[in-house]
């Protein structure tokens, strides 16, 4: 009996363990751009490869990642960001139309948005650091305007760093819209 008790323990203990977490990121709204009835292209969006999987990744130290145990992105990386800032810069740019490569619809594109995001972590001061390069040109063959972006956000106590990072993700999307705006008709 002793033994059948110690075994349904060990069993009951196994199927404690901390439930795992998943995130996704959302929309944030900022200031519309003048805009033109553009089609634009949002090209799919590069990921650095140590970022492609579905745990949440920090960086506690220089040369150090820690991957989560219970914290996950609710779908891949990429494909989540893309449709985030989809989201974000049809806000910003409202006459523009902006479809995603990786979706089913397709148009001549105005306008080509790349992004390739090159880190996205918490650093040791525990900020959330995303760099990335953007860039936008007036058809799918001209010279791009391109950036490289470095922005940081302090990650707040009770606040998911998905929060954070779709604030980050907005701010690209800024950027990007003025980018657009910019180059006119």
């Amino acid at each position: 009996m002793t033994r059948f008790l110690v075994l349904l323990g060990l069993l009951l203990a196994g199927c404690a363990s901390t439930p795992l977490n998943y995130y996704t990121l959302a929309f944030v709204a900022g200031v519309p751009q003048s805009s033109l009835p553009l089609v634009i292209e949002l090209r799919r969006v590069g990921v650095a490869a140590y970022l492609d999987r579905p745990e949440i990744v920090r960086s506690p130290t220089a040369y150090r990642l820690q991957v989560s145990d219970v914290e996950r992105w609710a779908e891949p990386l990429g494909r989540m960001l893309e449709r985030v800032f989809a989201e974000d810069l049809v806000q910003r740019l409202p006459g523009a139309s902006v479809f995603a490569e990786s979706g089913r619809i397709s148009a001549d594109a105005d306008r080509v948005i790349e992004l390739d995001i090159q880190r996205l972590d918490a650093d040791d001061a525990g900020n959330v650091v995303l760099v990335a390069q953007l860039a936008v040109r007036r058809d799918g063959r001209s010279r791009p305007v391109a950036r490289i972006l470095r922005l940081t956000a302090p990650a707040l106590p009770g606040l998911p760093m998905a929060a954070v990072v779709s604030v980050l993700v907005g701010q690209i999307a800024d950027a990007a819209a003025g980018l657009v705006a910019g180059q006119g008709g």
